[in-house]
């Protein structure tokens, strides 16, 4: 499929509903894919009619599991795809028109934490999984789940790469609302229509004071940095060929 299949981008009204279809994949990013996405949200963050987004996904496995190694590792170590090293842009921290995530499956908390709302369904898990293959996630994640949740939580997060159910997300809450399956859209279209009764210029200062406010660059320079230091150390090099060669990968430490 085309990346235009894999990640589906619709209008509704004021409301833009975009979602991963690629499922035999537990939707998983590949380089195209990476490149519609930033497309279809830089459209939505420019069109005037537009006041609310929907992440949404297709199956019941998983609602994006992260990037898919298969594709990304030849893609960047190839040189032909390149990972956004620009300090300042984390995950959705320029877009201030409000986006609802609607889970179902596995998910990975580096694209939930830039989003407002998260609407998940029962069989939802959360989890930043890098580590477990040598590597840190770079979206702004070790910034944001801190701040979020409490520390012990966030650390369980970070340090583990094991998920937290669907239930225990919503119980510290990165989610919320816990809904059957066949909810989670419904829900979520429900949130984005109550969003755009209201004024658009007063929702989206809101989101815009209190993301500027909550966020503070310097400290996402700092995971740039730190980012770099393990992105070319040899366990980031081991882990994702442990992956590739379904084996147990070997760390040094180094």
């Amino acid at each position: 499929m085309s990346a235009e299949q894999e990640f589906l981008y619709e209008k509704q009204g004021h409301i833009a509903v975009m979602t991963f279809n690629r499922p035999e994949k537990r939707n998983c990013f590949t380089p195209a894919m990476i490149t519609r996405f930033y497309e279809c949200f830089d459209d939505f963050k420019r069109d005037d009619q537009l006041r609310v987004a929907i992440l949404a996904s297709t199956g019941d496995q998983a609602w994006c599991a992260g990037g898919d190694l298969d594709a990304m590792i030849p893609a960047i170590t190839s040189g032909e795809f390149k990972i956004n090293e620009d300090p300042t842009r984390r995950v959705f921290s320029d877009i201030f028109k409000p986006i609802i995530a609607a889970v179902n499956g596995f998910a990975t908390l580096e694209l939930i934490q830039g989003t407002d709302l998260c609407i998940a369904a029962e069989n939802a898990s959360f989890a930043l999984g890098e580590v477990r293959w040598g590597m840190i996630a770079a979206g702004g994640s070790h910034v944001r789940i801190p701040r979020a949740v409490p520390w012990a939580i966030a650390m369980q997060v970070l340090l583990t790469g094991r998920p937290l159910s669907a239930r225990r997300a919503y119980e510290v809450g990165l989610v919320n609302e816990l809904v059957p399956l066949e909810q989670v859209l419904p829900t979520a279209m429900r949130y984005a229509e109550q969003i755009c009764q209201n004024g658009p210029l007063a929702v989206q200062t809101s989101k815009e004071i209190a993301v500027r406010a909550w966020e503070h660059e310097r400290a996402f320079v700092l995971e740039n940095a730190l980012f770099q230091r393990v992105r070319n150390s040899e366990d980031a090099r081991e882990g994702p060929r442990a992956y590739i060669e379904k084996r147990r990968p070997v760390f040094k430490g180094r």
